[in-house]
């Protein structure tokens, strides 16, 4: 897979508490590294004269400054042959150089100084000469032996952006893609529809199936065909190849009118899709996995399940997904406030959704290199398509996301509600994961930027749960669940010995884990199957006479839009 494609796809957007960043809060962060820099000139004058040391040492050209190995924008001959192409790139380290020896000289304290690098960075990524013609030699290079022709597509897929994407520079080229054609392929049907889901059931592909179906759970921000891409990435055709009764909840993309659904209303649908599923199913367990924010939701259903005393949820799986956040676990993080969470909520609820594209937007400008210069030059400078890659796609696909979701979400996350017992109401009861006693299974992705593998971890310590399973997988966010057999560099990570106790923290419990090569899939379905009890005759037929098959899959709600 081409590098473009592999780095977007690490970095898809999710949901979490940086949703509630702020404007405010960015500009306080420049506020206050301005603030410092103005209280001491002799300390301004000291990174001034060693920048200008440096800038006298690359003029002169005995300056040894040069891009860290990793850095992909200067990979090209150009900046270290052309004498004037690496004197630019000099002074562009330079400056990167003095920013950050000066930021660490400012007199913060250590959030504050978190904020004042990720700003400075943010700034400094949009400074580099790559990211213009003038400064980019391989764009220069493409322009001449095509004879132009490399700028002109450029231009004219900056004017695509402009008109069909709202500005936004494009990561994918969607035309190959058509959902339920060579995207979500897999047979199945729509056997329930709400306001809120359309519940999926999937037609089996083996003459016998276990007694004990699973519900899949997705995030609110994307949506479901995440699970059935295609044949050779889809979760449920593997679960389906190995005898699991499949499900999947379709959420419905809200408009500003459904801007009042909150956690509520989606625990209560699950427990909706969970009693059709049981029905249909005659199953009185039924085993639920999740991931991302689908993870979180899945949690609070399970919360409130064992507060009501229903026993209708089997095994637990929970993939990619934190619970117990801590401000220092994402990039970032630092800059979220408990004014700018608030100012967050206020303005989600005026305009009743927080609209998909908005999201996507300032999740890519929070990670520019990767998710806009990259595609800036990509597409504009060398006048390259975007890569049509199946994962990209869908993570394009952006879906609303309510308000009152969004203000249970943070809300969650500025309590901790997850990791108290009993202390947080929400849904109805007081939130307690120790009462939750289901067989647990929790994935975590050893690359990933959006819920890093030790935030994920913790989660381990939250239930009641005394059957406890936790995988790393080897790669990133999606890419961390979307890592089926077949997969050269696959590999994941588990405990040498199964049966004992999971350490009490994520450092400990790397030390006695041994690595596997290939996809952590099959190690998970048998844990399923082996907490799906029988197996029995395939149904014939999919739904019941009270859930009656309607729309073939994926549904309808993924095909609405924005």
């Amino acid at each position: 897979m081409p590098k473009l494609e592999d780095e977007a796809a690490q970095s898809t957007s999710a949901l979490g508490p940086l949703v509630g960043l702020t404007r405010e809060d960015i500009f306080g962060a420049v506020a206050v590294m301005l603030r410092e820099t103005a209280s001491d000139p002799q300390r301004l004058m000291k990174h001034s004269q060693d920048m200008g040391q440096d800038m006298i040492k690359i003029m002169t050209g005995k300056s040894d400054l040069a891009p860290h190995p990793k850095d992909k924008r200067f990979q090209d001959p150009a900046w270290q042959y052309n004498p004037f192409m690496r004197a630019g790139m000099q002074y562009y380290l330079a400056v990167q150089k003095g920013a950050a020896q000066w930021l660490e000289d400012l007199e913060l304290d250590e959030l504050e100084k978190d904020r004042a690098r990720f700003v400075s960075n943010m700034i400094i990524d949009g400074l580099a000469p790559t990211n213009t013609l003038l400064g980019n030699p391989s764009a220069q290079k493409m322009a001449i032996t095509s004879g132009g022709l490399s700028l002109i597509k450029g231009l004219k897929n900056a004017y695509d952006d402009m008109v069909h994407n709202k500005g936004m520079v494009s990561q994918v080229d969607k035309k190959p893609f058509k959902l339920g054609e060579n995207i979500a392929t897999s047979k199945g049907s729509v056997v329930l529809r709400t306001e809120m889901m359309e519940l999926i059931q999937y037609a089996p592909t083996t003459d016998e199936v276990y007694e004990i179906p699973q519900l899949t759970i997705p995030p609110q921000i994307n949506k479901m065909y995440i699970n059935d891409l295609s044949p050779e990435k889809s979760v449920v055709k593997f679960q389906l190849d190995n005898g699991i009764q499949t499900f999947v909840i379709s959420w419905k993309n809200p408009s500003k009118e459904q801007g009042h659904w909150d956690m509520a209303d989606y625990v209560n649908s699950c427990r909706e899709a969970m009693e059709a599923v049981s029905k249909i199913t005659g199953s009185k367990k039924v085993n639920v996995s999740a991931g991302c924010s689908g993870g979180q939701t899945a949690s609070m259903l399970a919360s409130k399940m064992a507060s009501d005393e229903d026993d209708l949820l089997g095994a637990l799986t929970l993939m990619v997904c934190v619970l117990h956040p801590k401000q220092n676990d994402i990039e970032a993080g630092s800059l979220v406030s408990e004014n700018g969470l608030a100012l967050a909520k206020r303005r989600a609820a005026k305009k009743g959704v927080i609209k998909g594209d908005d999201l996507a937007r300032g999740f890519a400008w929070l990670r520019p290199n990767d998710l806009v210069w990259n595609y800036v030059i990509n597409n504009y400078l060398l006048g390259q398509d975007p890569p049509a890659f199946d994962v990209l796609f869908w993570n394009a696909d952006a879906t609303n996301l309510s308000a009152s979701l969004m203000g249970d979400f943070l809300t969650v996350y500025e309590t901790l509600a997850f990791t108290k017992q009993g202390e947080v109401e929400m849904v109805d009861h007081k939130i307690d994961l120790s009462k939750v006693t289901s067989d647990l299974f929790i994935l975590g992705g050893v690359t990933d930027h959006i819920t890093p593998w030790k935030a994920t971890y913790r989660s381990t310590r939250l239930f009641g749960s005394k059957d406890v399973t936790y995988v790393l997988s080897q790669s990133g966010h999606m890419q961390a669940i979307l890592n089926p057999p077949g997969n050269p560099k696959a590999k994941y990570f588990v405990q040498k010995d199964g049966r004992k106790k999971l350490p009490e923290t994520a450092d400990e419990w790397l030390k006695g884990t041994e690595e596997v090569a290939g996809s952590w899939w099959p190690f998970w379905t048998e844990w399923v199957q082996a907490r799906a009890g029988d197996k029995k005759k395939a149904p014939a037929k999919l739904g019941n006479k009270d859930f009656e098959p309607l729309d073939p899959a994926p549904g309808l709600y993924v095909m609405e839009a924005c």
